[in-house]
């Protein structure tokens, strides 16, 4: 348990770190195809570093995993255009909040592809946090935040099962963490470029100070918490991975709040209360993932004569 919990406090630092994206994001003040290509292609040099660190020790990334990786990062190009889009629509806080109902495809999806079959914590724990997230995102209240609220959960909505599938590619993609997610973020570079005229167009020479705001989205959220993100990946349920992301959007509120100006309203606030207790109650209820080795040890043997 002293292990798994580890693994749990490395995964909330990766989400807690990723939570700065959404207002990093507003803070350039560029074309949502833009942040999202620059915020990947200036990520490419470091991972790559890390991911020959990575093959020094491990050797190479077999063939199938990069192939997965590969995968994975068409989804997570797709994850980030509809969820650029999204923060321009409803702003940085609810954005993030509607990108992250990825909880719950991940839960059963998991559930058929791994065989990851979900506590009863974790089962309990869903709804609670479906609540805090559906009292953050404002529907009770009177009046809705954004430019265009509906054009803002269209967007977000794609954005979750994009992002859930790259979850889902990245934990089966390999037990590395640097490799595969340098691939999945060279590959989402491309693919962002390629797709940026379906999504209103990428400037490519962005001036000062979007491209710092933008250097510090890439080497911040997308090398330092993905890779804390994906190393816990193969070592825990891919439910719970997806629950303790749910913390990103309590504190991207927090930051909207402080450096936006976004104002969260009562019960956006107490959503953040309640996303904070399912949680914790549900973490406290998964196990980490075993290996292949670790379930053969489980199997009895039987004694020969």
């Amino acid at each position: 348990m002293g292990s798994h919990r580890r693994i749990v406090l490395v995964a909330i630092a990766g989400a807690l770190i990723i939570s700065t994206s959404a207002p990093l994001v507003r803070l350039a003040d560029v074309a949502p195809a833009t942040s999202a290509f620059f915020r990947c292609a200036y990520a490419v040099p470091p991972m790559v570093v890390l991911a020959w660190l990575e093959r020094r020790r491990l050797g190479p990334l077999p063939r199938r995993a990069v192939a997965v990786a590969w995968a994975a990062g068409l989804l997570f190009a797709l994850d980030l255009l509809f969820w650029h889009h999204a923060i321009a629509y409803v702003g940085a806080g609810l954005a993030t909040v509607l990108g992250n109902l990825q909880a719950f495809i991940v839960a059963f999806a998991a559930w058929a592809l791994f065989r990851e079959r979900p506590s009863g914590r974790l089962m309990v724990a869903c709804p609670v946090v479906f609540a805090g997230v559906a009292l953050i995102s404002g529907v009770f209240d009177s009046a809705a935040y954004g430019s265009d609220p509906v054009m803002g959960v269209l967007a977000g909505a794609a954005t979750s099962v994009s992002y859930a599938g790259f979850l889902l590619l990245m934990k089966g993609a390999s037990q590395r963490a640097a490799g595969p997610l340098a691939h999945a973020t060279a590959l989402a570079a491309v693919v962002i470029a390629a797709l940026s005229p379906v999504f209103g167009g990428a400037d490519l020479t962005p001036s000062w100070p979007a491209h710092g705001w933008l250097l510090v989205l890439a080497l911040g959220p997308q090398v330092l918490g993905w890779s804390l993100i994906t190393y816990t990946l193969p070592k825990q349920p891919a439910a719970l991975t997806a629950l303790l992301l749910l913390v990103q959007p309590l504190t991207t509120v927090a930051l909207s709040a402080a450096t936006l100006g976004e104002r969260p309203s009562p019960l956006q606030l107490a959503g953040c209360a309640v996303i904070v207790l399912g949680v914790l109650y549900g973490s406290r209820g998964a196990q980490p993932a075993r290996t292949e080795d670790e379930q053969d040890a489980q199997v009895p043997k039987t004694s020969t004569v």
